[in-house]
């Protein structure tokens, strides 16, 4: 009778970055090793998986007792072989039937396969019994376990080295209330395990399996799920948050900081520290990022989104007096908040300028030079891009030669993390323009998948400078990315100019940018790369665009125009889909297609065509294409130099019935040469004239 499972492994202190995700995993191992054993069916509901800072379970409904008997049906040698002249069983079946358990001749059946008949052996398998199956499949989730870093440590017997994430100490299987007997990392199977390591019992028995999460929250005080502690230290952030009157900020930047938190407490209680005020003089970015990378606290906003000076704690203790939890964490924070104060006030004392040439002792690569050579030619780069889209150069260029000074500052050597952000505050202290200091903290941006982009033509031409340097940089020593391995980051790089150029609508052709990127480095320093950076450019826009909801058909229309300008790209997208949309989209598409490639087949036969001719006219099909298509043009050309891409499209719906009547009437490769070429010259005409703003043919399926 089924009956749920629990396995349950009592280890010391597991990695919390990596908690969730090894819980998680072990479960599902277990579950994928049962239903291979036939002890589980295949649906996955039911299964419920748990992961506390010293514990790894899983819950796993109707598992069976033992997995059904299975009939099996082997194919053993041909009839002639299995019998002699008299039917009677040869030497070699007889043999065949010994190796195969002492099988009867009973349990043969003859079969026809092609032309020859066999001999089968039908057999009943016995189903595997589900400790037999659990122990199989507890040591495949062993090994499987995604383990950041492997402990190896001896057990008891002073003989034994077992290798796992962390010492283990417990191991608990039941099938509904009895034990399965398997056994793993040293430990023999039972049916106890253990509470709150100073509030819960120390020992609980658990009496069935479907108790397990009841048991440990009433005797242990340990809530045994990730997901119900997340929550319950969710709720009590917010609650205590709305008492204060305070918030806890955007809810992405303190995701990562709750999963961690999440995986270092089993019995979570959310308290209320606070610091003096005088820290708040130093920039928030830095208190803030001590708060949460090193104490693992929350810090709390006002409504203007301004750092106030309390923060809230998760413990792994509940108290009735919590006086000494939250002094105890106020002293610690203390001195981490001196020091960030220390830095900020010491670095003051220098200005950004004057830390520049120290850049030099900074190595950037040793194909490329010093930190000092490389924002030589970020700042004249910065400059041309900002000549081009007609902003202050000089402010361009000032932002650029300071924008990797912070770097040498003792913030940003503590917290690297705020670089660009510490060299804002540095610049205002130094009195330089807010346009540079600005600049200098979003050259960075986007830093990652949805952050915000450069504001101001001056800060978008630092940041393209910074991230076109160092892709020629890369690419022009060899560097480029290989598969999924690309340490420098490379696509980000690239992915943040497109972002930058459509999304910032910024007027400055691609090609130039690409080549502008290449001529700021020494002669001789690099390989010319530019094609295969361009290329590169594109593969990450294709990527761009389909996570915009494009087709691949769609984005090759345009792509494949190798547009020069990126911002132009998501019109001329949206002109093709309209245009698609029409009900003479597919026809035209298909003519096009037509087209391209009799005028690819007449070009390698060495055909030349050039404009049409209407007094070399023949036929009243191609007449009337001709007159059709110099009618549309008219009125397309100015749609298509206002922007109008989806008016200058649509404008040639009209040509869908004289061009299937000229493929129903005139046919092009005809013998006379003067009259083959004018109609291979109309449709080299319609093609050129239709696909301005895509290749049409591409939407053809």
């Amino acid at each position: 009778m089924s009956a749920s499972l629990l396995v349950e492994l009592f280890t010391e202190e597991l990695p919390p970055k990596a908690l969730q995700q090894l819980g998680a995993a072990f479960g599902h191992c277990l579950q994928d090793g049962l239903m291979r054993a036939q002890l589980k069916d295949r649906d996955p509901h039911g299964t419920r998986c748990f992961a506390t800072p010293r514990r790894l379970a899983v819950l796993i409904q109707n598992v069976l007792p033992k997995a059904p008997d299975r009939g099996e049906s082997k194919k053993l040698m041909p009839s002639k072989v299995a019998f002699d002249a008299g039917g009677k069983p040869s030497a070699a079946l007889t043999k065949r039937l010994e190796k195969e358990g002492g099988s009867s001749t009973s349990q043969l059946e003859r079969k026809i396969e092609g032309n020859t008949e066999y001999v089968f052996l039908s057999q009943t398998i016995p189903g595997i019994t589900l400790a037999a199956g659990l122990q199989i499949a507890l040591q495949e989730a062993i090994a499987r376990l995604p383990i950041p870093r492997v402990m190896s440590y001896q057990l008891a017997d002073g003989a034994t080295t077992v290798h796992f994430v962390r010492p283990a100490h417990g191991l608990v299987a039941l099938h509904g209330d009895q034990l399965v007997d398997v056994s793993v990392l040293g430990l023999k199977a039972g049916r106890i395990t253990h509470g709150h390591r100073f509030q819960g019992v120390k020992d609980i028995p658990i009496a069935a399996a479907d108790a397990y999460e009841e048991a440990l929250a009433a005797h242990g005080q340990v809530m045994a799920s990730f997901e119900t502690r997340r929550d319950e230290i969710v709720r009590q952030l917010a609650a205590r948050a709305a008492a204060l009157k305070v918030s806890l900020g955007a809810a992405a930047d303190y995701a990562l900081l709750l999963d961690e938190v999440t995986a270092l407490v089993e019995f979570p209680t959310v308290y209320a520290g606070e610091f003096e005020q005088e820290f708040l003089a130093v920039p928030q970015e830095s208190l803030i990022l001590t708060m949460r990378q090193n104490q693992k606290y929350f810090p709390l906003f006002d409504a203007a989104g301004k750092l106030t000076n309390r923060f809230l704690i998760v413990s792994n203790m509940r108290l009735a007096d919590p006086r000494n939890i939250i002094d105890g964490n106020q002293r610690v924070v203390r001195p981490r908040l001196t020091d960030a104060r220390f830095f900020f006030e010491t670095d003051r004392k220098l200005r950004l300028e004057e830390r520049v040439p120290q850049l030099a002792n900074i190595v950037y690569h040793h194909k490329l030079g010093d930190q000092l050579e490389r924002t030589e030619r970020i700042q004249l780069l910065a400059g041309r891009i900002a000549r081009a889209l007609g902003a202050d150069a000089a402010l361009a260029e000032r932002a650029a030669w300071l924008a990797k000074a912070d770097l040498l500052t003792g913030m940003v050597g503590e917290f690297p993390e705020l670089q660009g952000v510490m060299g804002r505050y540095y610049a205002l202290h130094d009195g330089e323009p807010t346009e540079v200091a600005d600049a200098i903290e979003a050259h960075y941006r986007p830093r990652f998948a949805g952050d915000r982009l450069p504001e101001g033509n001056v800060a978008c031409a630092a940041a393209l400078a910074d991230k076109l340097e160092t892709l020629a940089g890369m690419f022009g020593i060899g560097q480029q990315p290989s598969g999924d391995k690309d340490p420098l980051a490379l696509r980000r790089h690239a992915l943040g100019a497109i972002r930058i150029l459509i999304e910032g609508n910024l007027q400055v052709s691609l090609d130039d940018l690409v080549n502008w990127a290449f001529s700021v480095f020494p002669a001789g320093m690099l390989g010319d790369a530019r094609t295969d950076l361009a290329t590169f450019i594109f593969e990450r826009l294709r990527g761009y665009l389909r996570e915009a909801g494009y087709t691949a058909n769609e984005i090759e229309s345009v792509l494949c125009m190798r547009p020069v300008r990126l911002l132009q790209v998501p019109l001329q997208l949206a002109a093709v889909r309209a245009f698609a949309s029409l009900p003479e989209a597919e026809s035209l598409a298909a003519a096009n297609k037509r087209v391209a490639n009799i005028l690819k087949q007449a070009a390698a036969k060495g055909e030349s065509f050039t404009e049409a001719q209407v007094l070399a006219l023949k036929e009243p099909a191609e007449y009337k294409l001709f007159e059709a298509l110099k009618t549309a043009s008219r009125q397309a050309t100015p749609l298509f130099e206002q922007g109008d891409y989806t008016g200058y499209l649509k404008t040639f719906a009209v040509l869908r019935s004289p061009v299937d009547a000229f493929f129903d009437a005139v046919m092009v490769m005809v013998d006379d040469a003067a009259l083959r070429q004018n109609r291979l010259a109309l449709l080299a005409d319609l093609r050129s004239e239709m696909n301005r703003v895509a290749d049409i043919s591409k939407l053809a399926s």
